[in-house]
Parts: C-alpha cells; sequence; structure tokens
C-alpha cells in the first residue's frame, strides 16, 4: 500500500525505531473509529473514539505491534432486538514486514504467493486500520444479548417478555380452547366455544 498520510492517526511512524532490532516505542493515541467496523448487530459507531495503547518493537522481520484498543460498542440483542451499549478492551497483535530489499539496500518487488501475506512496512511507516478492523470483527459476539436471562419477544403479539409476568401473558391456542374448558369446569363455556370457533380449520 502506497501514499499513506502521516495526517492519518491510524498511521505509525516508525523511524525511531531506526530498523534496530530490540529497540522500541510507545504510542498512546485517540483515534475516530471509521465506518463499517464491527458485525451485522454489533458495531463500533462511526466517530467515536478508539483510545490505543500500543508498543512498536523493532525485530528482524520488521515492526512488530502490540496492545489494546478501547472502544465503545453498540448492539441489537439477538433475542429482544433492544440496543443496548457497552465498553470493549480489544488486544492488537500484527507483524509488519520489512519488504525486500537487494544487496544495495533498495527495495524488490517480489510476488508474496502465500494465502495469508503479512502487512508490509513502507517509507517507515504502517498502516494499522486493518488490522484494528479484523481484531474488532473477530472479538464482537455474533448474536450479542442485552442480559443472559433476557427471554426474547413474544412471537404472538412482540411483547418483550423479560418485562411481563407470564401469568399474565398466557396465550391460549385457540384450537385448545376446548380442552381447557373440560379442565377447568368454571371456565366460561361461551368463551371456550368462541376460542374453538376461531381456530383454523385443518
Amino acid at each position: 500500500m502506497t501514499g499513506r498520510d502521516l495526517t492519518d492517526r491510524l498511521v505509525l511512524d516508525t523511524r525511531s525505531l531506526q530498523r534496530r532490532p530490540g529497540s522500541m516505542i510507545v504510542v498512546e493515541r485517540t483515534v475516530s473509529a471509521p465506518e463499517d467496523l464491527g458485525v451485522a448487530m454489533a458495531r463500533v459507531p462511526e466517530g467515536s473514539p478508539i483510545v490505543l495503547d500500543l508498543r512498536l518493537e523493532s525485530v528482524l522481520e520488521g515492526v512488530l505491534v502490540s496492545g489494546t484498543a478501547d472502544l465503545s460498542v453498540t448492539a441489537e440483542c439477538s433475542r429482544c432486538l433492544d440496543r443496548f451499549d457497552w465498553h470493549q478492551e480489544v488486544d492488537l497483535t500484527e507483524l509488519f514486514a520489512y519488504p525486500p530489499t537487494d544487496a544495495r539496500g533498495a527495495v524488490v518487488e517480489e510476488a508474496d504467493e502465500s494465502e495469508d501475506p503479512l502487512p508490509t512496512v513502507q517509507a517507515d511507516l504502517v498502516d494499522l486500520l486493518p488490522t484494528l478492523r479484523d481484531a474488532v470483527v473477530l472479538d464482537l459476539p455474533l448474536a450479542p444479548l442485552c442480559s443472559d436471562d433476557c427471554q426474547g419477544l413474544c412471537p404472538t403479539c412482540g411483547v418483550r417478555l423479560t418485562d411481563v409476568s407470564p401469568h399474565t401473558h398466557e396465550v391460549t391456542d385457540p384450537r385448545w380452547a376446548a380442552l381447557a374448558a373440560l379442565r377447568d369446569p368454571h371456565a366460561d363455556s361461551t368463551d371456550a366455544t368462541r376460542l374453538a370457533d376461531q381456530a383454523p380449520e385443518e
């Protein structure tokens, strides 16, 4: 990737490492979340702050970037569809490889035939965006829950079941109304007959 912009807060300058294995710098900065950072039901709001706490270490193969990204997540509960938010810390680890050079130290173009090529250091800059995106997508739940005991929505009327008492939200299938009347001799036979008449014909 060429044309990296130093004004982009996700582009990191590695020149101070001077390609000396063992040298290290610490980078702490706040960046704005890019668009489309997340999965179907959980995402990082575009423009929200992401706090990066990173270490850049020079190794023989390139620059090892490790650290954390502290960010806000907004999601829809996979059971009741309510929106809820939380803070999450995502671990980041990526090796950015130095581009191959010839005997004179000039960069040479070589085709990388590996299935998962390493990102590269170019002009002493590394672009953290693909690493951040991959880490966030892998860390977010595919089916988030607003709470472990969320009961979801009633399939008949759509009310959120966690908010109502089970005893006040019993839905009687009209096909069983006659049997319900037999079980409860005090039931209103007129109501039982009316419910039975509403049952779909087989």
